[in-house]
């Protein structure tokens, strides 16, 4: 309550000021009555000029406001959050003087020319149906149930395929897909996703599109996406935050771990590295190559990285060295990445160490990874865990002998290189080719394991097993991809006959009546109730298109002119 001693005060004030004003005012009259005729004519001309000046300003800025364009009027602010830039349109006209390091113009595509092929197309057809009409502008399908499943919240399955579809031809369905980007893809998505998933697939897809197609939307959404990613780099070690919001472009590691997983934090580099060569904006270049470099200084026994690594100083944890799932595409993009950055020989040249570490890991995995089985002697690739062999290989390792055969392509180029080392390349290239082709063979659905345990004893009747956790197929790429390397490089057609097998074990036994392919949970079992009702995105962007570039029977796709990213995307090789 408000006492009365403070209303007085108030009141009181008030009245004081009122008359202090009065006051004023009289001085004032009285002070200019004193003054003499001179000195008032005086200031009158001061103030007279004074107005004069400041009229004559007002009018003089209110003409230069009348002169700004029309266009120029109630333009919203750029918003600079984070660093971000707008994308400079010079950077998105095809042609233009300031283009890349290689000629960007509209691929053709001639679409299937074999029965093969055909099949192919039928069967990317049939899971785009079902997608489509149970899915559209979901992440991905769950072709049982007909519905779907969110991850990015970012229309995953068309973003992932876009490349494919374009390759085959269907023009259709690339406009539907082209247009759903343009008009519905938004990244201002309010969650954490992780880095690496959104680049290989969403960067990746939109720069491939963008590479094929020479549609200039697939760049300015593909330049958004590097804007808003830009954030996850920012740490004291270099070594990016694993999950990164896109909306708010901000970025952390996980609430359980600072740790971010080798595979993740070294996958990132051919996608941004083109960003970079299509924009002329060095950060996204930048960013990796500050990676790169804390990557190559740390110890690496025999060349072979632990698969996990820590964002605060950049420093391998634990001990488990794997070529399967968190280490695998780390050993794939050194290889690639030289390639990318010119494919130098010159042991002074500065990109040459990615070479040297392949070369080194390459032979790190003969000499401590690789054995052979009893009693058919396939050869495998194991694990570390600390300094205990495990016999353990994920089906994602069967990249791999897809990686090696790229490799002793190249190298075969220097003819410095020992002759007997190339034979070595390939000939372990096309042994781990035939274990891959052997883990889908021996199964009762003509379909691999997630995971094999091999067998070294003398006495084992068998090769390898799968355990019960371990027999689900998620239509997964990479034998296809190493199929497909090893009949590009080796001209063997056996290579593609291994591949129309397990197309047709795919198509027998994960493909859904109505639309839609799904993973299974035991490829040992050949009955109907097998399914988990899932179609991953990678099976319509890596698998049938790895399945398609298999089955052509000629070169009308240069591969030599392009390199394929861990999630089949194309990416061109500067100045091939």
């Amino acid at each position: 309550m408000t006492n009365i001693n403070t209303i007085s005060g108030q009141y009181y004030s008030l009245n004081l000021g009122t008359i202090e004003i009065k006051h004023t005012r009289q001085s004032f009259y009285r002070y200019w009555n004193r003054l003499h005729r001179f000195q008032k004519t005086l200031v009158l001309i001061v103030v007279f000029l004074s107005s004069f000046y400041v009229l004559t300003h007002i009018e003089f800025h209110h003409k230069q406001l009348k002169n700004i364009p029309s266009n120029h009027e109630h333009q919203p602010l750029k918003k600079e959050q984070n660093n971000v830039k707008q994308i400079p349109e010079r950077f998105i006209q095809i042609n233009n003087a300031k283009r890349p390091p290689y000629s960007l113009r509209k691929i053709d595509m001639k679409g299937p020319t074999n029965e093969r092929q055909k099949k192919v197309v039928d069967a990317f057809l049939h899971g785009w149906k079902g997608y489509k009409e149970n899915a559209w502008g979901q992440d991905e399908l769950k072709p049982i149930s007909k519905t779907s499943s969110s991850w990015f919240n970012l229309g995953l399955t068309i973003v992932d395929s876009l490349d494919t579809i374009y390759i085959m031809n269907l023009q259709d369905e690339f406009k539907e897909a082209r247009d759903w980007v343009e008009s519905k893809l938004n990244f201002d998505i309010d969650r954490y996703n992780n880095l690496f998933e959104l680049t290989i697939r969403i960067l990746g897809g939109l720069l491939s599109a963008y590479h094929l197609s020479a549609d200039k939307i697939f760049l300015e959404k593909a330049y958004d996406f590097g804007n808003r990613s830009l954030p996850a780099f920012n740490t004291k070690s270099s070594i990016p935050f694993s999950d990164l919001n896109l909306m708010k472009r901000s970025a952390k590691s996980p609430s359980w771990t600072s740790d971010s997983s080798l595979a993740e934090v070294a996958t990132l580099s051919l996608e941004f590295n083109d960003l970079t060569y299509l924009t002329s904006d060095d950060r996204f270049q930048n960013v990796i190559e500050k990676i790169n470099q804390v990557l190559h200084k740390l110890n690496k026994p025999n060349g072979l990285a632990p698969i996990y690594i820590d964002t605060n100083d950049g420093q391998f944890r634990g001990h488990t060295i794997t070529l399967g799932a968190r280490g695998d595409s780390y050993y794939e993009y050194l290889l690639k990445q030289w390639i990318q950055k010119g494919a130098n020989f010159d042991k002074n040249d500065k990109n040459y160490y990615l070479l040297a570490d392949w070369l080194e890991a390459i032979q790190g995995i003969k000499d401590k990874l690789i054995r052979k089985t009893q009693p058919n002697g396939y050869m495998f690739v194991g694990e570390l865990l600390s300094d205990t062999f495990s016999p353990k290989m994920d089906h994602l390792v069967c990249f791999l002998p897809g990686n090696i055969a790229l490799g002793h392509l190249y190298l075969s180029k220097n003819p410095d290189f020992p002759q007997d080392q190339l034979k070595e390349l390939i000939n372990m290239a096309e042994q781990l080719t035939e274990t891959c082709y052997q883990m889908y063979a021996k199964f009762a659905t003509g379909l691999s394991p997630e995971i094999a345990y091999f067998n070294t004893h003398e006495d084992s009747s068998q090769d390898f097993y799968a355990k019960d956790n371990d027999r689900h197929n998620l239509l997964r790429p990479e034998t296809i991809e190493s199929l497909y390397y090893m009949k590009k490089i080796t001209k063997d057609k056996k290579y593609e006959e291994y591949g129309w097998k397990i197309f047709e074990a795919f198509e027998k036994y994960t493909k859904i009546p109505g639309g839609g392919y799904s993973s299974i949970n035991d490829v040992s079992n050949t009955g109907n109730s097998n399914y988990r009702d899932k179609m991953e995105s990678f099976f319509l962007a890596e698998t049938l298109k790895y399945f398609y570039l298999l089955f052509e029977d000629d070169d009308s796709f240069d591969f030599k002119r392009w390199l394929i990213n861990t999630e089949a995307h194309l990416i061109p090789i500067p100045k091939a």
